[in-house]
């Protein structure tokens, strides 16, 4: 069974930097393709940045090119967000899973990111 367990998130004011980890378990993501999405309650989620099983490709949602990087820890088996130059609109739910999560797709609690004056 998939399990995932997001933290790091926090209250912070714009411009400032967090980084987010997700512990997985039932996977390994040195072998699946992971992601990093969010949520705010009145707008769906959003895929923010995904990494390559290999570990040699990313992708990131455009909003946050430049300020986001997915990266990965095969040994501790732990996906990390890092980001910077944080701005209101990333308030969010933020929560790691495999890249092609869906509805139907089991999800961890999320961690929440909010950044407000």
């Amino acid at each position: 069974q998939v399990q995932l367990r997001e933290r790091g998130g926090g209250l912070v004011q714009p411009g400032d930097s967090l980084r987010l980890s997700c512990e997985v378990s039932g996977i390994s993501v040195s072998a699946t393709n992971m992601a990093w999405f969010r949520r705010t309650p009145g707008k769906e989620r959003e895929l923010v940045a995904q990494i390559t099983w290999r570990g040699t490709a990313t992708d990131y949602l455009d909003s946050v090119k430049g300020r986001f990087s997915i990266a990965r820890d095969s040994a501790e088996n732990t996906i990390y967000l890092q980001m910077y130059s944080l701005k209101p609109e990333d308030t969010a739910l933020y929560y790691c899973n495999v890249a092609g999560a869906n509805d139907l797709t089991g999800w961890g609690q999320g961690t929440q990111v909010t950044v407000s004056s």
